[in-house]
């Protein structure tokens, strides 16, 4: 629901406010929540009392707004005649469970930073208590302040943005210290997703935490989470990677490093570098491992996609829409080596190679990598091919 007033920064916890007059559920109970001057009230204080879906924008709002303000209560029955009526989904048993109020009571104590998941695409996903935390910080230090404050207007708040992203970290967290440790409740947030988590923050974080400052995770929203949990591919690790170097050598270094992973391998890539990357990792990896492209998750055109690696850049060009949009890409992990098969062991084996006889360089690797000494043999005539 749109936010709007929480406890001073002094306290530990926050009581809504209820309408003008003081009766839940707006003028008359007309079913529209507890509202505020300020532009509606985040958790009502009458269970099951909340605010149709698509707030009322623009000159609606200032309209209800006003009305809320001077206790009109014949502007209210105006506005409530030209909404559209409650729906099956609007009057849900879910919006009477207490569980909604208990955001309100719970502790959010001063002089500390808080981690604020955001969404990566689709806004409902943002939690009860990020939007009761928004709503009671102080300020909000943010990747880009646009991007934020579209955010927090589409929920009705308004707190002051302090610009926090990877150019500027270290001077924004002396900034923000002295803010925390004059007391102040700080939000720190990402354009999308988890802060510090292949996104700015983690300078920020560290900082806060080097000056004995606490620091508040609220967990939420990620992208790389989100598409592990619908790949199907049965692993219990994973090894998040984020974005691989954009020049080709140094992209064929990193991928050949993570070769032997048995992890799931989990990347981010941009749209115009998608076709190019994973050319290179079925260069490094082989075709017959299982890839996954999981495009604008979350979002009106989310796509997920599985197949051989040997196949993902044919279909990646089969449609100009395969190639848009932001990418998670994930790639199942290495297969079980044999023994005397896994890449540190043959590069042992190579070098022996290179100076001795099958026989000896196969006898001398057991002695370094404590191997069989036979299972090693097969594998030296097998490089020698």
């Amino acid at each position: 629901m749109p936010g709007g007033g929480g406890a001073s920064s002094g306290e530990g916890t926050a009581k809504v406010s209820t309408t003008a007059g003081g009766s839940g559920g707006g003028a008359g109970g007309f079913g529209r929540g507890a509202f505020t001057a300020a532009g509606g009230a985040l958790v009502t204080d009458v269970i099951g009392a909340h605010n149709r879906p698509g707030e009322p924008q623009g000159a609606l709002q200032a309209l209800l707004n006003t009305a809320t303000a001077t206790q009109s209560i014949r502007l209210l029955i105006f506005l409530d005649s030209i909404l559209p009526p409650m729906t099956a989904q609007d009057s849900s048993p879910l919006a009477a469970l207490p569980i909604l109020g208990e955001t309100v009571h719970q502790n959010y104590p001063t002089a500390s930073l808080y981690v604020v998941a955001t969404p990566i695409g689709n806004v409902t996903d943002i939690t009860l208590r990020a939007l009761h935390v928004l709503s009671l910080v102080d300020a909000v230090a943010c990747e880009d302040t646009r991007n934020t404050a579209q955010l927090m207007n589409r929920f009705g708040l308004h707190k002051p943005l302090v610009a926090a992203h990877m150019h500027n970290e270290r001077e924004a967290a002396e900034g923000l210290i002295a803010r925390l440790q004059a007391g102040q409740r700080i939000a720190l947030v990402s354009d999308a997703g988890t802060p510090a988590v292949s996104d700015p923050g983690a300078r920020i974080v560290d900082a806060v935490r080097a000056a004995g400052l606490r620091v508040i995770p609220l967990p939420g929203a990620s992208a790389a989470v989100a598409a592990l949990s619908a790949s199907g591919l049965v692993n219990d690790q994973f090894h998040f990677v984020g974005f691989l170097p954009s020049k080709a050598k140094q992209r064929e270094v990193a991928l050949q490093s993570l070769a032997a992973a048995p992890a799931t391998l989990v990347f981010y890539e941009a749209p115009h570098r998608i076709v190019e990357c994973t050319q290179a990792l079925a260069d490094v990896f082989g075709v017959e491992r299982q890839v996954v492209f999981a495009r604008e998750v979350s979002k009106l055109f989310e796509q997920i996609h599985r197949c051989p690696l040997g196949e993902a850049v044919a279909w990646l060009k089969s449609d100009a829409n395969h190639e848009k949009g932001e990418f998670v890409v994930l790639v199942e992990g290495a297969p079980p080596a044999a023994e005397g098969q896994d890449a540190e062991t043959d590069r042992i084996l190579q070098i022996l190679l290179a100076e001795l006889p099958v026989k000896q360089a196969a006898a001398l690797a057991a002695q370094i990598t404590g191997k069989k000494k036979n299972a090693l043999y097969d594998r030296a005539l097998e490089l020698k091919q």
